[in-house]
């Protein structure tokens, strides 16, 4: 299937984004297999009463019906089901379970083509259910070997088998073709939903997250801090004399500078530091896993790297406050809020230096480190 869009096959190499698609497939999707699944057990119902009232069968009619059971168990199972793993394994059973009640209500006829059209029908009609390449596959070869009992206990000739495997090709293939164009289909509305939700949650000129957003995400990390007993840091840090390089120079000149503090800000913090822009040159850092001291020294290699970043007007500076979370019950706005004080303590002292916050709100004795 992937040959017919190689796009879709490069971006979904990543695993951490296949993993997220086959979660978006299972939500999507999932409605409209367990729809499925309800109009095929009421179709199987159908056929069943229908088959009686044309021709007779050797197997009991309560036998036959027996499949409905497990058919609505299946469907009223993936109602409630978002699993991708958990839905396809659904799904398979769904076509087993169809399988064998083809088989079934066909048992002791003449051979036929006729016969085997419901087992024809099968991968058409289930073809845009699968929501990877391991069940699809699954599901063609249950389909094409599903009805093969019906003919060879039903002494069919060998033109009735190659006609019904010829018949059967032409089904997959279409089938492929129709999975093919779906999976491309949604995997562009994936991709579309995801931009979307990039551009909601990060500010377009930095890359980076804004300011509700890093809240919402710093809180749920400093609850995991909090349980793991951890420690962590906030950094928060302005870039000096902005406004002044924005009249000077111009905007166009300021937005070179965001980016490369941006930059300078991301090649110095480890993969799970949380990074916000705050406001128009505020930028703040959760820091979990370190404390005071070590965020002091990290704070002042990113000091440091900013520094060597040249504006219109000379090097851009920062300044650095520093708030370490010291007791359990302190959520993101305190260490924010003393993080922002300790800042604003740099900036009265000169700018271009640190300022770690003592452990009370109120800012009594700042410490000063500076290049």
């Amino acid at each position: 299937m992937h040959f017919l869009f190689p796009e879709h096959r490069r971006h979904a190499s990543d695993p951490d984004q296949r993993r997220e698609y086959s979660h978006y497939l299972a939500r999507q999707m999932g409605p409209m297999i367990h729809a499925l699944m309800l109009m095929a057990t009421l179709a199987y119902g159908v056929a069943v009463f229908a088959s009686v009232l044309v021709r007779s069968s050797p197997l009991p009619l309560l036998l036959r019906l027996s499949l409905l059971l497990p058919l609505l168990l299946v469907a009223m199972a993936a109602k409630h089901v978002r699993r991708p793993q958990a839905l396809s394994v659904l799904a398979l059973l769904c076509v087993l379970l169809l399988e064998i009640g083809i088989n079934l209500n066909s048992f002791g006829h003449l051979p036929g083509q006729p016969l085997v059209m419901p087992g024809l029908l099968l991968p058409v009609a289930s073809s845009v259910i699968w929501l990877g390449r391991w069940d699809f596959a699954l599901a063609m070869a249950m389909c094409a070997l599903g009805p093969l009992p019906m003919l060879l206990l039903g002494n069919a000739d060998g033109v009735v088998i190659f006609q019904y495997f010829v018949y059967m090709a032409v089904a997959i293939s279409l089938s492929t073709v129709l999975r093919a164009f779906m999976a491309r289909t949604l995997f562009a509305q994936f991709r579309l939903e995801g931009q979307l939700r990039e551009q909601t949650y990060t500010d377009g000129l930095t890359g980076l997250l804004l300011r509700n957003r890093f809240l919402e995400l710093a809180r749920l990390a400093l609850s995991d801090i909090h349980r793991q007993q951890k420690p962590a840091c906030m950094l928060f840090l302005d870039a000096d004399h902005f406004k002044q390089l924005n009249d000077d120079y111009g905007h166009a000149a300021g937005d070179a500078a965001l980016i490369a503090l941006a930059a300078a800000i991301r090649g110095q913090m480890r993969p799970n530091d949380l990074i916000g822009r705050i406001g128009g040159e505020e930028f703040a850092i959760l820091l979990p896993g370190l404390d005071l001291e070590q965020a002091g020294l990290r704070a002042e290699q990113l000091r440091l790297a900013v520094r060597a970043i040249l504006r219109p007007d000379g090097p851009l500076t920062v300044s650095i406050g520093v708030a370490e979370c010291d007791h359990a019950d302190e959520n993101i706005d305190s260490l924010l809020a003393r993080a922002d004080q300790a800042m604003r303590q740099a900036k009265r002292d000169g700018r271009d230096q640190i300022i770690s916050a003592p452990s009370r709100l109120l800012i009594d004795e700042p410490h000063t480190a500076s290049a």
